[in-house]
């Protein structure tokens, strides 16, 4: 009855062990995902002038990966391929990646026998005593040679070997996904430096017309001040107008030179050896429309959150490992070889030894060790989860954001429209006054200032439009349903 028992007790205590050191089952951790994003654009949106404003052409049509091609600027698509080939921090994280692989492949070696080869030779002159003669007796150098083979295995009782192996290519597959979170934020920013870029050259282009119009101002008032028809007042004034205006074209070829410089680093090249080419941003640009798509499908595309998913579950795996070093461990070895005075002899089955044995290993007190190690890789796992639930949240926050300014931008940039009509209206009119007499400089200078004003605003809004675009696509994690770049690509 006794062994009835027992027998039946052995197998269930078995299970009960294995499961209870065993990695436990990854469960995904639930998050709650709206069904639409809130800010998604309805499409048809009416200017201030009640005319249609027509969407400009989509990226649908666009390759997935290279989101970059749907702004159709030769340009841009020259510098991205440069920035991916030659940028310093791409290349860092792509030697992370080869790292881990490696050290997922060295926790995979641990799955295998280790096999080792020994050979070796030695001369020496023992004691009389050691040789086993009485203590003074003359003893002879001699030579030794060895020669052995020897074998080592772990056998993986508990689950350590497998769930050390998993943590290793999770930690492998988030430096993959941080990869990819590289490449894409170095190709976003090099997209929106170039706007940048542009868009300052279309704003310089703006101070320059009203450079050339103060300076036409100046001469103006100077003739006029030759001829007695004003005093030095009105002169004066233009004068200080026409410095103003110049010293914020200065100001404006800073903030140029500063981006270029930031687009050579971009680059992987020195900034002294860059130089961005004028090309200002056009008031006829047809940014790309981008749809945004369904909201869990954003968690397939980011990066950001692929490495956070890679994190948990290698967080998940190394609870199994900590739970093993708390149950018995197996190792099998063997060894064989040989001694002898000559190298042959070593080889000879006389001279052979071998050994073959087991080792089963327990341990007993460790003063808590073991189990402060689980409690903190559970914990590893808690942190992991919170880790993920904010970067989940942190994306939508991103797309909401980005579909938020983009629309804002739109009705901002209809209302500028028709100020710029105004104001180029208002300027010209002032002008004819002006120039017939009829009203004071003050009242040209206040219209021309305004068109200024409103041309630059106009301006910078196309420009903030297209870096709002760029972090759109950024935000949807690079295509907006394109695939994760191949792993491939971090093979550089």
């Amino acid at each position: 009855m006794k062994m009835m028992i027992a027998r039946g007790v052995a197998p269930l205590m078995a299970a009960l062990l294995l499961s209870a050191c065993a990695a436990p089952a990854f469960r995904q951790p639930q998050v709650e995902v709206p069904v639409a994003f809130k800010e998604t654009p309805n499409g048809v949106r009416l200017a201030a002038d009640g005319s249609l404003w027509r969407p400009a052409r989509s990226a649908e049509t666009q390759a997935r990966g290279e989101w970059w091609l749907a702004f159709q600027d030769p340009a841009l698509n020259e510098l991205v391929g440069e920035a991916t080939r030659k940028n310093a921090s791409l290349a860092v994280a792509a030697a992370r990646v080869k790292q881990a692989r490696a050290i997922t492949g060295i926790a995979q070696a641990d799955r295998v026998p280790q096999v080792g080869l020994g050979v070796g030779a030695q001369r020496g002159r023992p004691s009389a005593l050691e040789a086993g003669l009485s203590q003074g007796s003359s003893v002879a150098p001699r030579n030794t040679y060895t020669a052995s083979l020897s074998a080592s295995y772990e056998v993986d009782l508990f689950g350590r070997v497998a769930a050390n192996v998993e943590a290793a290519r999770q930690d492998a597959g988030a430096l993959e996904a941080s990869y990819r979170s590289v490449l894409l934020s170095l190709q976003a920013d090099v997209a929106q430096t170039w706007f940048r870029l542009r868009a300052l050259d279309a704003e310089l282009e703006t101070l320059e017309r009203a450079v050339r119009l103060r300076e036409e101002n100046v001469a103006i008032n100077q003739r006029r001040f030759d001829l007695g028809d004003i005093g030095e007042f009105d002169l004066t004034r233009a004068r200080g107008e026409l410095a103003t205006t110049r010293a914020e074209a200065v100001g404006l070829q800073r903030q140029r030179t500063t981006a270029e410089h930031a687009l050579a680093v971009l680059l992987g090249r020195p900034a002294a050896h860059f130089t961005a080419p004028v090309n200002p941003l056009p008031d006829t640009v047809a940014l790309p429309v981008i749809p945004a798509g369904l909201p869990s499908t954003l968690l397939e595309r980011r990066p950001d959150i692929a490495i956070a998913q890679r994190t948990m579950e290698a967080a998940n795996a190394r609870i199994g490992v900590a739970r093993a070093a708390m149950f018995p461990a197996l190792d099998i070895s063997a060894a064989g070889g040989g001694v002898g005075g000559a190298m042959a002899e070593a080889f000879k089955w006389s001279s052979g030894s071998w050994v073959l044995g087991a080792l089963l290993s327990l341990p007993v007190i460790d003063g808590g060790r073991n189990a402060a190690n689980v409690a903190r890789s559970e914990a590893g796992l808690e942190e992991a989860v919170g880790a993920w639930r904010q970067s989940v949240l942190g994306a939508f926050a991103e797309v909401e954001d980005n579909l938020a300014g983009l629309r804002i931008l739109d009705e901002q940039g209809a209302q500028l429209d028709e100020a710029v009509r105004a104001a180029r209206r208002s300027a010209e009119l002032a002008r004819r006054l002006h120039d017939a007499g009829r009203s004071s400089y003050l009242d040209l200078l206040d219209a021309q200032r305004n068109l200024a004003a409103a041309e630059r605003s106009a301006v910078q809004l196309r420009g903030s439009r297209a870096l709002t675009t760029v972090a759109l696509i950024r935000a949807l994690g690079g295509g907006w349903d394109a695939p994760a770049p191949p792993d491939g690509q971090a093979r550089r």
